[in-house]
């Protein structure tokens, strides 16, 4: 029996002008360990792939969360983060006595939870939530990339690259895009949405 499950939460998305803030948590096994975990930014597509296959495979519990765009815009980014690390903590098929959560603060959550600055690169369980959140969150802008072509969303994932500024002026605000961040903003105010 694991006395102590302890869970790992990350977020994938809180800058991008377009698609959901997707979160993940995971208990790791720690009979079951997993080689080369680290923070997703750091490893390539194809290792991420590979590990998040791995984890879902070796994990004890792990679970995805999210908020929708519309919630962001609603309740601003941070909010909305907080709101998709709770929900992947209540997706959890075993409930965590404690949680660790990359950045700077907590979400409210049924069990005691502490943050972990740079805890991506710092706490395997982290590591593992931020691995399985990236690839969750890149596969579906690969997909919107299909719904809504000429963004480029396959390749910059919705964050503000030149590119993807540009072709928001260029094509308009799509129902995708967050409104209540800057770039997307402006071109609200001028009228500038996508047909």
């Amino acid at each position: 029996m694991h006395d102590h499950l302890i869970a790992g939460v990350d977020e994938v998305g809180r800058g991008p002008l377009a698609g959901p803030v997707v979160t993940a948590a995971v208990i790791l096994d720690p009979a079951r360990p997993i080689e080369g975990l680290a923070d997703s930014k750091v490893l390539t597509e194809r290792k991420r792939e590979r590990l998040a296959e791995l984890i879902k495979e070796r994990a004890l519990a792990w679970a995805l969360g999210r908020a929708e765009v519309e919630e962001i815009d609603r309740l601003n980014i941070l909010q909305a983060t907080m709101l998709a690390m709770q929900r992947a903590v209540a997706a959890l098929s075993t409930a965590p006595h404690h949680a660790l959560v990359d950045g700077n603060r907590c979400p409210r959550l049924p069990c005691s939870c502490e943050f972990v600055i740079k805890g991506d690169s710092k706490v395997e369980a982290i590591s593992a939530a931020s691995i399985l959140a990236k690839v969750a969150r890149d596969r579906e802008m690969v997909e919107l990339d299909q719904r809504y072509p000429g963004y480029g969303l396959a390749k910059h994932k919705g964050y503000p690259s030149k590119s993807h500024v540009e072709a928001l002026e260029r094509l308009g605000v799509t129902p995708i895009h967050r409104r209540s961040f800057g770039p997307v903003t402006r071109l609200v105010a001028q009228g500038r949405l996508a047909p």
